[in-house]
């Protein structure tokens, strides 16, 4: 019996310098480990208790582990893991699955299906939010696999009003919007990381599923696994979401990704101890 182990990653299990959120003294700070390189700068870290803790999840074969993020492959293939490679990873929104490293095309010639069939073009939301994003506070405009498109922004200048209005013109078009950081996200409904892991589920013959993520495009995510953990921070944490098979954890920064790993690690154990584990 197999237990896959989903876990979003920016702000869940990995964090930039930005969002560490190291309030404590500093003789007392945890070591850090950095996971991310970008343009030979250092970019995303975890603590080394949680990187030890993860070398040690991954390691035992009863487990799948299963990076997924809203960042396109080129984003997420810059990330150094500790411990064993990762066999599948979601990627874009659950857009692109990759099987050791390796973009499935079956899969994803079953999402831009669903996506032509369910949501307005891409074109169409990608030319509103050009339209009509102020100047002032833009600061870049993307396209991430030809599947979504994401504002980079000076966050306390957008006024709120905007977001909202942003969210229920996209909402009448199969779309949703996501605030995380200092980036705004258009992305088609049917476009889940949900999906995907079931995907994955079903080709490792999965009997436990757990899953930990903490922004608005997490909620199916979590909603979709046996057991769940939200962090102390995010969207999730800003608007008081929960659900019985959800944890909110108090804790927020890079100690709530060491948390997280802890909590996995644990039900894995739990899921032994009662059977549902192979030795």
């Amino acid at each position: 019996m197999t237990v896959l182990v989903a876990s979003d990653l920016d702000r869940t299990l990995i964090y930039s310098t930005a969002a560490l959120g190291l309030t404590m003294p500093d003789p007392v700070a945890p070591r850090l480990l950095c996971v991310e390189v970008h343009e030979s700068k250092p970019l995303s870290y975890m603590t080394e208790t949680a990187a030890a803790l993860l070398a040690d999840l991954t390691a035992d074969p009863a487990v799948v582990f299963v990076p997924t993020t809203t960042r396109t492959r080129k984003q997420y293939q810059r990330i150094r893991f500790p411990g064993r490679p990762a066999k599948y990873a979601i990627c874009a929104n659950g857009g692109q699955l990759l099987v050791d490293g390796v973009p499935d095309r079956d899969w994803r010639r079953r999402v831009a299906a669903q996506l032509a069939h369910e949501c307005a073009p891409l074109e169409e939301v990608h030319g509103h939010l050009l339209a009509t994003a102020d100047p002032a506070w833009l600061r870049k405009a993307r396209v991430a696999e030809d599947l979504f498109a994401y504002l980079v922004v000076e966050r306390d200048l957008v006024p709120p009003e905007w977001i909202k209005s942003l969210t229920r013109w996209a909402e009448g078009r199969g779309w949703t919007v996501s605030l995380q950081g200092r980036k705004i996200y258009a992305v088609p409904r049917p476009l889940t990381k949900s999906a995907a892991m079931r995907e994955v589920a079903r080709r490792t013959g999965a009997s436990t599923a757990l899953a930990a993520g903490d922004s608005l495009l997490d909620a199916d995510l979590l909603l979709a696994a046996d057991a769940a953990w939200r962090p102390g921070h995010g969207e999730l944490a800003d608007a008081g979401w929960s659900a019985p098979t959800v944890t909110a954890l108090a804790t927020a920064g890079v100690q709530a990704g060491e948390e997280i790993v802890r909590a996995f690690a644990r039900a894995v154990r739990e899921a032994r101890e009662v059977g549902t584990l192979g030795a």
